[in-house]
């Protein structure tokens, strides 16, 4: 039996369930473009508010643009600025975390005094101000997600570096003279990097949801560009006489969550980690 088969045997029903999920909503935003023929942004008010049919599969929306293809490329951008927001969070967040547990001292204190104001002020304000200075688009969005969701992955990389500071290979490496990024990037990182990275699958979801609710309220993806988020605020007023035009957005966005937690949860699982905690630990520090 292959490396590979194990390793999806061990992720179990669920975990199997959540990656298909994942590898179809992946593909639909690679090859979407490939297959959908038809243009998301065309209106045609011969055909609003048009039930599934053969020539529209998902129906119309109020200004007759296809929701087939609407819900097939509605996840792309907002999946593209979750994901660079999610590398950019783990990436700061993940350093200075892993740095602060090994330091200690005066800069950990102050620092996460910092941190903890931060993280006291609301996502959305965030967003909101930092949009109200710089604009709306993809420019804006990824670096207050990167800034804002970052915040709680230092306190996670912070506990999973604390775990690991009073072992003896990192006294060993002290007593050798090492500096403190030496230490962090050759003997911390290797050690707290399953974690983060199970962390940074769940961040991912997180910031995907945001940037959703954002377009939801007009912040996120900025139309022409199709969002779900977007589609279902678009939606909310003509869904009792046409409820395919919310169901088929919401129906995508909340089966990615959805799948992305049941991988996840499978992968903590396998690793035997504790999603909640690294925060427990740092709230008992």
């Amino acid at each position: 039996m292959s490396a590979a088969l194990i390793s999806l045997r061990v992720l179990g029903p669920a975990g199997l369930i959540g990656l298909s999920i994942c590898l179809l909503h992946l593909g639909f935003a690679l090859l979407g473009p490939v297959f959908v023929l038809s243009d998301p942004a065309a209106q045609n008010a011969q055909v609003m508010l048009k039930a599934p049919s053969v020539a529209h599969w998902f129906g119309t929306d109020r200004l007759g643009r296809d929701m087939f293809a609407r819900t097939i490329l509605g996840g792309r951008e907002a999946m593209f600025i979750a994901t660079l927001s999610t590398f950019f969070a783990m990436l700061w967040g993940g350093i200075l975390g892993v740095f602060l547990g090994l330091v200690g001292r005066w800069p950990d204190a102050v620092l996460m005094r910092v941190i903890d104001a931060m993280m006291s002020i609301p996502w959305v304000l965030m967003v909101m101000l930092f949009i109200a200075i710089f604009g709306t688009g993809m420019a804006s969005l990824i670096p207050v997600l990167s800034f804002s969701y970052g915040l709680s992955v230092v306190y996670l990389a912070r506990a999973a570096t604390l775990s690991f500071v009073a072992e003896d290979f990192i006294w060993a490496a002290k007593a050798r003279g090492h500096s403190p990024l030496h230490i962090v990037t050759t003997e911390l990182l290797p050690n707290v990097q399953t974690s983060l990275a199970v962390q940074g699958a769940m961040q991912w979801s997180w910031i995907f949801l945001g940037v959703s609710s954002l377009s939801f309220l007009g912040m996120g993806v900025m139309p022409p560009t199709p969002d779900w988020g977007q589609m279902i605020a678009d939606g909310r007023g003509v869904m009792q006489l046409a409820p395919w035009v919310v169901f088929w957005p919401m129906l995508a966005l909340s089966s990615l969550v959805i799948g992305v937690n049941l991988f996840v949860d499978a992968l903590a699982r396998n690793f035997g980690i504790d999603r909640a905690l690294p925060l427990q630990k740092y709230i008992a520090t």
